[in-house]
């Protein structure tokens, strides 16, 4: 893998830049909104509280933002280009932050979420898209392993749209505003099969 870090991207649409502190507060109100953080936010519950509250979580950002632009941070701001409004965030992570039986750092893991006023235009997809066309063609990852709840269709879909491939086995995840585990779908995509499912849609 070539950490090359989080560069800026640019689709027909939109750019995705390295996060700064600007839009943070702003990304994080979009967090709290329930629709969206409820199948996407594994934070430990004894958190749950803290997170609600932007003056607990201020300095958290900040030292966060620190590290943005290390050569081994993938994470972007997603930003409309015609307007320069901020719209989501998209990232690609070590697969073992989500399953520590992962070790091999060529196998990521991905997410991404929007403000749900830009939800429906086709955004997630090109972001995503654009994001998984760098992490695999120039930083040379191997492959991606990731997971959607299976209530939530709107998340599996569009990774099946990608190509990623459901493995027979589920797995139970606590999700942070979720009282009870959720059972999720799991998914694969190497970089072959990442490549020639966009040949096939060109």
């Amino acid at each position: 893998m070539k950490y090359l870090g989080s560069k800026t991207i640019e689709t027909d649409r939109l750019v995705l830049k390295a996060q700064t502190m600007n839009e943070q507060k702003y990304l994080w109100s979009v967090l709290m909104i329930p629709e969206v953080n409820r199948y996407y936010l594994t934070v430990p519950k004894k958190y749950a509280e803290k997170l609600l509250d932007w003056d607990k979580q201020e300095e958290y950002y900040k030292a966060d933002m620190e590290h943005a632009n290390d050569l081994d941070i993938f994470r972007w701001s997603i930003f409309l280009k015609e307007s320069g409004e901020c719209i989501g965030r998209v990232s690609c992570h070590e697969a073992n932050a989500e399953d520590n039986n992962i070790t091999n750092p060529n196998i990521r893991g991905v997410g991404w979420y929007l403000d749900p006023k830009y939800q429906g235009k086709g955004y997630g997809y090109e972001a995503a898209n654009a994001m998984m066309d760098y992490m695999f063609n120039e930083c040379d990852i191997d492959e991606i392993r990731t997971g959607a709840a299976i209530v939530n269709p709107a998340s599996w879909m569009i990774m099946e749209k990608f190509g990623l491939v459901r493995i027979d086995k589920t797995k139970l995840v606590e999700y942070t505003y979720v009282e009870e585990p959720v059972e999720d779908y799991q998914y694969y995509l190497t970089k072959e099969m990442y490549l020639n499912n966009k040949n096939k849609r060109i």
